[in-house]
């Protein structure tokens, strides 16, 4: 009941202040299993990728900090990430980076759709860098559908270091999905991992138009 509320509060002031363009909506599965893979320009991006996907819930993973705060605004900020889906991840700390990849895993089992963010981090100068082959992980074990997802001047909605978004315009691209659930048996996991991604990243970029950068992002900022 709570995430219905939020949803529809939150979604009406994203269209009546934002006034967003989506594309491709129809690239989405209506159930079972999926996984969109997206660029990351802002923190915001958690939240208004999840609302532009009809009527279902989507999962995502967050910062651990976000789970952990303390106070009224602490509360606050668990409850709104933990009603919208996100699921917590340690991107410090290797085995739970992996837990936090096998909680997203299973959701994507139990038939669920899952956002996930192959660049590991937002991007602070508006360059798409290279993905990191969690996504490809998910997508091979789990055998679902990858939408891959272009979201562009949410960096403008909420920049780096603002506390709350702004009325600006944005947009997202749904691509058509992508399936790896054959294909790369005869490779060795971890070349097939990266090959996943690699075209995974392919698909982002053509949707985006984004300056690709030669390495990873740093994870400095936000999940």
């Amino acid at each position: 009941m709570f995430y219905g509320a939020l949803r529809q509060t939150v979604s009406v002031l994203a269209r009546t202040l934002c006034r967003p363009t989506i594309e491709g909506r129809e690239n989405i599965p209506e159930d079972g299993a999926v996984l969109l893979a997206s660029n990351h320009l802002s923190f915001i991006d958690s939240v208004i990728i999840p609302l532009s996907v009809t009527q279902r819930r989507v999962r995502f993973l967050a910062k651990s900090d976000y789970f952990e705060g303390t106070g009224v605004k602490g509360r606050m900020t668990r409850t709104v990430f933990s009603s919208l889906g996100a699921m917590p991840v340690q991107r410090r700390d290797a085995r739970g980076a992996m837990l936090s990849l096998e909680m997203m895993l299973e959701r994507l089992n139990e038939g669920e759709a899952c956002v996930i963010y192959p660049e590991g981090t937002r991007s602070r100068d508006g360059r798409l860098y290279r993905g990191r082959t969690g996504v490809a992980l998910l997508a091979m074990e789990s055998k679902a559908p990858v939408v891959p997802v272009a979201v562009a001047g949410t960096q403008d909605v909420q920049p780096v270091g603002a506390s709350m978004p702004r009325p600006r315009p944005y947009s997202i691209r749904f691509g058509e999905p992508l399936d790896f659930s054959t294909g790369y048996d005869h490779l060795a996991p971890g070349k097939a991992r990266r090959e996943i991604t690699d075209r995974i990243m392919d698909s982002i970029h053509a949707l985006s138009g984004q300056e690709r950068a030669k390495g990873y992002n740093s994870l400095g900022a936000d999940v």
